[in-house]
């Protein structure tokens, strides 16, 4: 073990705020990085959302799977600071080159921004994304395992309060990334042609990983490093599978039982050795429920997010938006859980509710730390790290609980659509005359420019025929078929003309947009423009499709060669909200110049997102208790040699809790989302009694005084044989 003097800041080791650092701009850079990731995948190198979405997937899935190979260099070759430091380069090379790739004038590019020729871009942003991979999985165990090195002996109250503040670090380093990167992507820049700065977007990540880089090395001379003590991760498996083979080669009755498994493996391996994989055993053993707790948590970021897309972001004067609303170089793009800053410049103060648990974290690990641990001990409760983690697993399934309760109301205020064999009609009179619709059993009366209250249901084989009259006109029977399974709008302008239009919506719209098509009453067709939207060629008497547009005021100008140029051609819509459907009817006025009316097809959202807050506040408390805790007991628990590869481990448990989800949601595909919220709360509510009973039949043990007493124990051995008269020693003096 090599280490310079020891300095202490407020009875802590000095050098730990420098690891302290690091982290905050390591997680700064990889976050701010991932934030705009499928934004460049889609924008600038021209992939679809399939590959994007698949590639970014792989890329977080390879980010928790490196930390194994960096636990093994470190355990087995390095040592933790130089692999720290080895692979926070190759890291900052990876920042660096996905930077390069990112310059717009490194190919040729067609007018619009996107490149002519990618493969310069595709296959530099490919090593870049595999060294990142690489550098952030590979130091992520040994990061915070070092940081728990610089501890003495009896300093377990600091070394505690450690991997909270290190904890802290990462969220904060997360929730400002992924404000500020979003706005350094939206600046203009470019040499030759003008896009979206992702340039700078990468670039600041990178610098950031290199100041994070400086600012460990720094502090090189203050830390405690411990030597790696040879390839440890072979030796273990070595062990374990001899003390396997060894067990089932003496089954027979003849030979005693031995206390533990591993003590098979005594025939040819020293005790130290197996005492300290009885260790990373009875932890790993732990491990196997935790997956579950993982499996909930990350679900933020995807079914609660899709389920605050049905709700309503408007709080007073605040909005905050389900997800970012991203604009690309030429058209609106949406993407769920990339970054918390929005473009949508009606919106003041721009936020998402994925910094919901971000901000959170940075408020309770102080409070539990400070406040709420300190009360409990007080209260003679002890609150040992394996009953912290027990409450969070029940807090994170109740969270689950509460999403469910929420998903109720929401499906209380949901529109009822048409089943396969049903229709749903509309009735909308757009002429100037009062109209009578006979329907099956039914009857509407609709003054000029109006429209019946809500779609009517029918079930299509007893749809009978379909009357329209006016006072003084003959009675016109409808022709045309209205399609099943789908809603439709029957317009009407007089006696005799009439037109079935199928709306096409088939659901509330996605991502908290609202649909927006429009009517022409003119004679002529006439394009429409509406927030960089066009709607071209909508013909007399016909709809357009719908087209989605996030929260907001939105202008829209109308263009037909009946329009004076006299009449204005610019409109301003009402303030849209949250899931909504509107028609925009065009019509004459007496003038010449168009008006417009709209009319309601899919209310607005009316559950607040307010509602989520019980939810996410009960995740968080979760993840404070058995996040943080975890990271100190594995820490605790892991003898010296194989501190990485503990830390690797807990993090592995990350990766197979995202696995669970989509087995879960894969193979059942469930009628209510309230459902499969139940089931997940159920499942962990499971595995956290399962849990429970295994914490209950753990002994805590102190891996230091246990090497301590195999070090005694070998200097005694070592005297006896240079002194072999040692142990006799005290009965020659009796027995003079």
């Amino acid at each position: 073990m090599g280490m310079s003097k020891s300095t202490s800041c407020f009875g802590y080791p000095l050098s730990i705020f420098f690891i302290v650092v690091n982290e905050f701009c390591e997680r700064f850079s990889y976050y701010g990085m991932r934030a705009i990731l499928i934004l460049y995948f889609t924008n600038f190198i021209g992939w679809d959302d399939n590959l994007s979405t698949a590639i970014y997937h792989t890329f977080v899935a390879l980010c928790y799977l490196t930390p194994i190979l960096g636990a093994l260099i470190a355990d087995s070759w390095l040592g933790k600071f130089k692999t720290i430091v080895s692979l926070s380069i190759i890291y900052t090379i990876g920042q660096v080159v996905i930077s390069i790739s990112s310059i717009n004038d490194l190919t040729d590019h067609n007018h619009d921004g996107t490149p002519d020729s990618i493969p310069t871009h595709v296959a530099l942003s490919v090593i870049g994304l595999a060294l990142i991979a690489l550098g952030t999985g590979g130091i992520k165990p040994c990061v915070s395992a070092f940081g728990g090195d610089q501890f003495e002996e009896g300093q377990e109250k600091q070394r505690n309060r450690f991997f909270s503040i290190f904890y802290l670090a990462i969220n904060a380093g997360s929730l400002i990334s992924t404000i500020i990167t979003p706005m350094l992507r939206v600046q203009q820049c470019g040499i030759h042609s003008i896009q979206a700065c992702y340039p700078l977007a990468f670039g600041v990540p990178a610098a950031l990983m290199a100041v994070s880089l400086i600012v460990f090395i720094i502090g090189s001379g203050m830390y405690k490093k411990f030597q790696p003590q040879g390839n440890i991760m072979a030796k273990v498996v070595k062990c374990i599978g001899f003390a396997i083979k060894n067990r089932f080669r003496h089954r027979s009755k003849t030979f005693p039982k031995r206390e533990h498994w591993l003590d098979w493996a005594k025939e040819k391996y020293d005790e130290r050795l197996i005492s300290q994989i009885k260790m990373v055993t009875r932890v790993m053993f732990l491990y196997i429920p935790l997956p579950m707790f993982w499996a909930l948590f990350d679900q933020q970021g995807s079914r609660w997010t899709l389920q605050a897309t049905t709700m309503s972001g408007k709080i007073g004067s605040i909005e905050i938006q389900p997800d970012q609303m991203q604009v690309g170089e030429n058209t609106e793009v949406t993407f769920r859980d990339q970054n918390c800053l929005g473009d949508n410049v009606n919106v003041f103060p721009p936020l998402c509710l994925q910094t919901v648990n971000a901000i959170l974290i940075v408020i309770m690990v102080p409070i539990f730390d400070a406040v709420l641990y300190p009360l409990i001990a007080k209260c003679g409760l002890n609150f040992t790290s394996l009953r912290r983690m027990t409450v969070g697993m029940f807090l994170a399934s109740m969270a689950f609980v509460a999403a469910a309760i929420v998903q109720v109301e929401i499906d209380k205020t949901l529109p009822v659509f048409p089943n396969g064999n049903e229709v749903q009609i509309k009735v909308l009179n757009v002429g100037n005359d009062n109209m009578t619709i006979s329907l099956p059993e039914k009857m509407v009366t609709l003054g000029p420019m109006s429209q019946t209250d809500d779609f009517m249901t029918f079930d299509a084989d007893k749809l009978a025929s379909i009357n329209i009259s006016s006072a003084g006109s003959p009675v016109t029977a409808v022709t045309q078929d209205f399609k099943q399974g789908h809603r439709s709008t029957l317009l009407v302008w007089a006696p005799n003309h009439y037109r079935v239009i199928t709306d096409g919506l088939n659901k509330k719209p996605e991502k908290g947009e609202n649909g927006i098509r429009f009517i022409n009453t003119f004679n002529d067709s006439i394009n429409i423009t509406m927030s960089g939207k066009v709607y071209e060629d909508v013909t007399s008497y016909n709809a357009s499709e719908y087209q989605f547009f996030p929260s907001g005021i939105k202008d829209f100008t109308i263009n037909s060669p009946e329009i004076s140029p006299q009449c204005p051609s610019v409109f301003t819509s009402f303030y849209l909200e949250f899931g909504s459907a509107y028609t925009f009817v065009i019509n004459r006025k007496d003038d010449g110049c168009p008006e417009v009316k709209e009319f309601e097809d899919i209310a607005p959202n009316t559950v607040n997102m307010a509602l989520q807050i019980p939810q996410y506040f009960l995740i968080t408390c979760g993840e404070v208790v058995f996040s943080v805790t975890g990271l100190e007991f594995s820490y605790s628990q892991a003898p010296s040699n194989m501190k990485s590869v503990l830390q690797a481990g807990w993090l592995l448990t990350v990766a197979v809790g995202n696995i669970i989800v989509l087995i879960v949601a894969g193979a059942g595909q469930f009628p209510k989302q309230w459902a499969e919220y139940i089931l997940f709360a159920a499942l962990l509510l499971v595995v956290c009694v399962i849990f429970a009973i295994m914490a209950r039949f753990y002994t805590y043990i102190n891996p230091a005084e246990i090497e301590a007493q195999f070090d005694e124990d070998e200097k005694k051995k070592s005297l006896e044989k240079s002194n072999p008269y040692m142990t006799s020693g005290p009965m020659s003096q009796t027995q003079m």
